[in-house]
C-alpha cells in the first residue's frame, strides 16, 4: 500500500518538476535575446493601444449611444441598429456599389503592378530603368485631395483637357464627375495611375531574390525572354502574389473612404454611395453614433469572413497562406 502511495505522489510531483525548468529555460531564452523584445515592444504596444484598445467601442453598435452615458451607461439596444440597417431602402443600393466598386477595383489595381514589375525587372540596370521606376513610384507621394483636384482640372466639361481632345476628334465633351457611369471607371484609373508604383516595388523586390542560376539554366536551354517570364520570375513570386492577395481580398471592402466622399457629387450618387461614405454622413453628420458602429461593424465581419474564406482556399490549394 505504501509503495503505490509513493508511486502515486511521485506521479503527482513530476509534472510540475519538469514544469519550472521549462519556465525557467524560457525565462533565460527571453532574457539571453532582450534586445529582440525590446525592439518588438514598440509594435506590440501600438496594436495593443490603436487596434486592440479601441475594440471595447465596439459595443456601441449594441447600444443607442449618447455621449453622455458613454460606453457602459448608454442604453443596451441588442440587434435594433443592424436590423436598421438591413431593411433600409438604402441598404441594397449602397452594398452592391460598395461590393461592385471594390471588385473593379481589385481586378485592375492588384494585377497591373505585378505585370509593370515584371515588365521593369527586364530592363537593364541603368538610368533609363531608375527613371521609369521613378516615374511609375511618383505618384504614390501625391495626396489624394491634390489627385481628385486633377481629376476636377483635366475632366472639366469646358476647359479640361480630356474634354478638349474628344471636341477636337469630333466627340461631344463628357461630364465625367457629374456621370454615375463614369465614377467608376474615372476611381479605379485614378487608383492605378497612383498605387501601382508602390506595389510594383514589393513584387521588385521579391524578383531580386530569385536565383539567377535558374534564368541561366533557362538561357542555356534554349528559352526566350517571355518563356523565362512565365517559367522562372512568374513562379518564383507566386508566393508573394498568393499571400498579398489574401491580404487584398481581406481589405476589399474597405474603399478609400476620402477619395469617394471627394469625387462623390450629387449627379454621381447612385453609384458613388458606398459604405464608408454613407458611414459618414449617418455617423458624423447625423450624429447617430450607434448606427454608424453597426455598419462598420457589419463591414468590417464582410471582410473578416473573405479574409478567412480566401485563406482556406489557399491553404487547400496548397499555395502560401497567411497562417
Amino acid at each position: 500500500m505504501s509503495a503505490v502511495m509513493t508511486r502515486a505522489a511521485t506521479q503527482a510531483v513530476t509534472p510540475k518538476a519538469d514544469r519550472s525548468p521549462r519556465r525557467g529555460s524560457r525565462l533565460r531564452r527571453v532574457l539571453r535575446r532582450w534586445q529582440l523584445y525590446v525592439l518588438l515592444a514598440p509594435t506590440l504596444l501600438y496594436f495593443l493601444v490603436f487596434k486592440y484598445w479601441p475594440m471595447y467601442g465596439v459595443q456601441i453598435a449594441f447600444r443607442d449611444y449618447t455621449p453622455g452615458g458613454g460606453f457602459t451607461e448608454s442604453p443596451w439596444v441588442g440587434m435594433e441598429n443592424f436590423e436598421r440597417l438591413f431593411s433600409s431602402y438604402q441598404f441594397s443600393q449602397i452594398l452592391s456599389n460598395t461590393i461592385l466598386l471594390a471588385l473593379v477595383n481589385l481586378a485592375f489595381v492588384f494585377p497591373i503592378p505585378i505585370m509593370l514589375a515584371l515588365l521593369v525587372n527586364q530592363l537593364v540596370q541603368g538610368r533609363m530603368r531608375r527613371g521609369i521606376q521613378t516615374v511609375l513610384y511618383a505618384p504614390t507621394f501625391i495626396s489624394t485631395v491634390v489627385v481628385v483636384g486633377m481629376l476636377f482640372v483635366l475632366l472639366s466639361p469646358r476647359s479640361g483637357l480630356v474634354n478638349n481632345l474628344i471636341v477636337l476628334l469630333g466627340g461631344e465633351p463628357v461630364f465625367f464627375m457629374g456621370s454615375p457611369e463614369w465614377f467608376r471607371p474615372v476611381y479605379v484609373a485614378s487608383s492605378v495611375w497612383q498605387e501601382a508604383g508602390f506595389n510594383m516595388v514589393v513584387y521588385l523586390a521579391a524578383l531580386a531574390g530569385i536565383d539567377p542560376a535558374l534564368h541561366d539554366a533557362a538561357k542555356v536551354d534554349g528559352a526566350s525572354r517571355w518563356q523565362r517570364i512565365w517559367h522562372v520570375d512568374i513562379p518564383g513570386i507566386a508566393p508573394v502574389i498568393s499571400v498579398l492577395f489574401i491580404l487584398a481580398v481581406g481589405n476589399l471592402l474597405n474603399l478609400g473612404f476620402e477619395k469617394a466622399l471627394l469625387m462623390q457629387t450629387d449627379l454621381n450618387l447612385a453609384t458613388s454611395q458606398i459604405m464608408q461614405t454613407y458611414t459618414y454622413q449617418v455617423g458624423l453628420l447625423g450624429a447617430e453614433f450607434s448606427y454608424a458602429a453597426a455598419i462598420g461593424l457589419f463591414n468590417s465581419l464582410l471582410n473578416l469572413g473573405l479574409l478567412l474564406t480566401f485563406n482556406w482556399v489557399a491553404r487547400r490549394a496548397r499555395q502560401s497562406s497567411l497562417w
